[in-house]
């Protein structure tokens, strides 16, 4: 089903309002099969909040996997059944929740089945999304940036992944 995102703030007079209301524009089509909008980003902590009507879209941003230095990534992600996994790592703390669906997670040497109304927290573990059902999974992915471990080869910096 499509997206909608709705994003707040405040006009001149600090009035709480709706400034962004529709589909994000930002999706990505990977090569197998999976489907990433971006939603929102911040490019530091504490993130601008700043009043005003004309913000800049932080979810028309072009990145990579990994959020910016010391920022966050929303992203909506659908995966097909049969989808080709690809395993990857990044220097985050990623706050995963299923919307729709069930989704396996394959780590280094396990996995974990995830349904409807399940939520994860990843904490810069190896790791592949994979959906084995035969029904589509939609998965909200919070991404946060986190001081590196120093093992393997994450994914980093903003330069787009597919």
């Amino acid at each position: 089903p499509p997206l909608r995102r709705v994003v707040t703030g405040h006009d001149a007079n600090n009035v709480a309002k709706v400034i962004i209301d529709g589909a994000p524009q930002n999706a990505r089509h990977g090569g197998s099969g999976n489907v990433s909008t971006l939603i929102w980003c911040t490019d530091r902590t504490p993130a601008d909040i700043g009043i005003g009507e004309n913000v800049e879209d932080m979810g028309a941003r072009k990145l990579g996997t990994a959020p910016p230095p010391n920022g966050t990534r929303v992203t909506v992600i659908d995966f097909p059944p049969g989808n080709e996994p690809v395993m990857h790592r990044t220097e985050t703390i990623d706050y995963v929740f299923v919307l729709a669906g069930e989704i396996d997670m394959d780590m280094d040497a396990s996995t974990v089945k995830l349904k409807q109304g399940d939520v994860m927290v990843q904490r810069g573990t190896n790791h592949s999304w994979v959906n084995r059902s035969d029904a589509p999974a939609r998965l909200a992915f919070v991404l946060c940036d986190a001081t590196p471990l120093g093992i393997g080869h994450p994914v980093t910096g903003s330069k787009p992944a597919s």
